[in-house]
């Protein structure tokens, strides 16, 4: 399936850091999702029940990632990856995990993923 839904740029707080602030205080990450979608079927009927549900899958995103505590920003991709790949029965999914602000004079720093099912 070469067609595929991606989410850009979902902003989301979580304690996320090895340091003793960043274990205090929230703070912003950015995600981007992309996985392969039933475009055609979806498109053919023009029926949500055909397609992906985009809007779930990143509500999940927001709940686990707001709620979640790692030290690492891998770990974090990690077990978010393994989530939606279990939860919402992805083939595989690729996500982006940014943490503005993390290095000085850099807009951002983070991970990229590929995982499959």
């Amino acid at each position: 399936m070469a067609d595929k839904i991606f989410i850009q740029g979902l902003e989301i707080r979580c304690i996320i850091g090895t340091l003793p602030r960043e274990r205090k205080k929230k703070q912003k990450v950015m995600i981007d999702l992309e996985f392969p979608a039933p475009v055609r079927i979806a498109a053919r009927r023009d029926d949500l029940r055909d397609a992906l549900n985009y809007q779930k899958i990143a509500g999940r995103t927001l709940a686990f990632v707001s709620q979640s505590q790692f030290y690492l920003i891998e770990t974090l991709a990690e077990r978010l990856a393994q989530m939606l790949l279990q939860e919402f029965k992805l083939k595989n999914v690729t996500l982006r995990i940014s943490k503005p602000g993390a290095i000085r004079n850099a807009q951002c720093a983070g991970v990229k993923i590929f995982r499959k099912e």
